[in-house]
């Protein structure tokens, strides 16, 4: 059987872990973060295996997985960061002719007449959010140029840190009342999708963000053609094998809004029939 390395254990890991040795793949979680790890000497070891599934979310502890492991991965090193750095996926599929919310990145620091001059470029309200989180940490909505402004300063002293790496957000157009879908590609071809959607009680509340961390819910989606032909164009040309394709609708236009190269695995029932033995053919071929 076919071993293949998991650097994560949450849901993806359970829900695709049978259905994998069915196909001859034990998939077996290798903690690589919030622990001790021997570099040196005999004990300086995860395991032996095959493959990878995808690369570590922590760039540093990853590269030390890389090395101690010796595996390829289906989502190595290099997908995951350029799916990580949202400005630089928003700027390389603007250029490639693929629709994108309307953006400005600041890389801080930067005096106030620069942020008013991009906070002005954008009808408001804006999105801000910082440049390589996920699950929606940090994002926010300013209607005004004084919130804005508030939420760059709070940036600001977070920037200001000097351990701080990346010190960049985004400012970005407001789609109001778009739909949210989650569009699902593996070695370039559509495998599924979700649309996320916030309970009425939360929409009436005034929440707006649609992540499934935040208490949104995924249904299953036959995508329309548009959704599919968009998401695999924007998974080849960032060259990534397993992709998770965020696009916010609303009635006039469909943008690629942002890209997750360690999506999660939701249930089966919200995939095209053969989803698992098309993964596990990727994972094959990366092993």
């Amino acid at each position: 059987m076919l071993r293949m390395a998991v650097a994560h254990s949450a849901e993806t890991l359970e829900r695709m872990r049978d259905p994998l040795a069915e196909r001859g793949i034990e998939a077996r979680h290798v903690p690589v973060s919030e622990r001790t790890l021997p570099l040196t000497g005999a004990d300086a070891d995860l395991g032996e295996f095959d493959v990878g599934f995808v690369f570590p979310g922590r760039a540093m502890e990853g590269t030390v997985a890389d090395a101690l492991l010796g595996v390829d991965w289906l989502n190595g090193r290099d997908a995951v960061l350029t799916s990580r750095n949202k400005a630089g996926v928003i700027a390389r599929l603007d250029r490639a002719g693929l629709p994108v919310p309307e953006t400005v990145l600041v890389s801080n620091p930067v005096d106030e007449a620069e942020l008013r001059a991009a906070y002005e470029r954008l009808d408001p309200p804006v999105v801000v959010k910082p440049n390589s989180t996920t699950r929606g940490i940090g994002v926010a909505k300013a209607h005004d140029l004084d919130t804005f402004l508030g939420i760059c300063d709070y940036l600001d002293l977070v920037h200001d840190y000097r351990a701080t790496g990346d010190k960049s957000f985004l400012v970005q157009e407001y789609l109001p009342g778009a739909r949210d879908y989650r569009v699902m590609i593996l070695d370039g071809e559509y495998v599924g999708a979700v649309e996320r959607r916030l309970p009425d009680a939360e929409r009436a509340a005034g929440r707006w963000k649609h992540n499934v961390h935040r208490g949104a819910t995924a249904a299953g989606l036959d995508a329309p053609e548009q959704f599919r032909d968009l998401a695999e164009r924007t998974a080849g040309e960032l060259g990534i094998a397993l992709l998770g394709v965020d696009l916010l609708a609303t009635d006039d236009r469909v943008v690629v809004n942002e890209t997750n190269a360690r999506p999660t695995i939701d249930a089966a029932t919200k995939y095209e029939d053969g989803f698992y033995d098309r993964l596990a053919d990727a994972i094959r071929r990366r092993a």
